[in-house]
């Protein structure tokens, strides 16, 4: 059985995953900051799902729940880093130093947090290739918020968001650095695209189901999946 953990999976995307993973055989722990809210989602989804009280932004939280899934499961298999907030959508000139931190302590803090207490969960696995999968975005796309034609083609709607892209190029490079140190796991940023779901409005222009398909592909994945890239549903994507 595999053993995996979603964190931010009350709604959207990380919800969608889980359903989708434990319709694949998967046994998901959601990783919910309001303990009710993720006992209410996962008897929303089923057999196979449990919640896991687990707050990315507090180191405290974020190691009891590393201490309550070994006490349950002894190892893990897949960590998908999911939790994100958008933060302020202002111009470069508006956006602050403090509004950077808030959604950096998310978006980047927390995966580190995160991943530095379940590593050894990870490494404790029996699967050849235990997998990472960082939720991250075209935003993040250095190189396409470079060159505005390939802009066009990787991201439908650019937004100003010095906060949230800077802090998806961050988490790129995380991504990188712990596929580089830990050559036995296969680990890898992906991008959903352009997803309707709360976090945008449900402006999107993909399904909730449509957008989790990269995630839920890069979970499954084996041995022979790439490691240390930044992948949507149609290939890589520019760094």
């Amino acid at each position: 059985m595999t053993i995996t953990l979603i964190t931010g999976a009350t709604r959207g995307l990380g919800l969608e995953a889980a359903r989708q993973l434990a319709d694949a055989g998967h046994t998901v722990y959601l990783g919910a900051r309001d303990p009710r809210r993720g006992r209410e989602a996962a008897r929303r989804v089923g057999a196979g799902v449990r919640a896991l009280a687990l707050d990315v932004t507090s180191e405290e939280s974020v190691y009891a729940a590393a201490a309550t899934l070994r006490a349950q499961a002894g190892h893990l298999d897949v960590l998908v880093n999911n939790a994100g907030i958008p933060g302020p959508a202002r111009s470069a000139g508006a956006t602050t130093a403090d509004d950077l931190h808030t959604v950096y302590d998310v978006n980047v803090y927390g995966v580190v947090r995160t991943t530095h207490a379940f590593l050894p969960l990870l490494e404790a696995s029996a699967d050849p290739a235990p997998r990472i999968v960082n939720v991250s975005s075209g935003l993040g796309s250095i190189t396409a918020c470079a060159e505005p034609d390939l802009t066009a083609r990787t991201v439908p709607v650019w937004v100003p968001a010095l906060a949230y892209a800077s802090s998806k190029a961050a988490l790129n490079m995380v991504t990188a650095q712990y596929a580089r140190a830990c050559p036995r796991l296969r680990i890898n940023a992906v991008d959903p695209g352009y997803t309707a779901t709360d976090f945008n409005g449900r402006t999107g222009t993909r399904t909730v189901a449509e957008g989790a398909a990269i995630v839920v592909r890069m979970a499954e994945a084996g041995a022979q999946a790439p490691t240390g890239g930044f992948l949507g549903t149609e290939g890589d994507i520019p760094w």
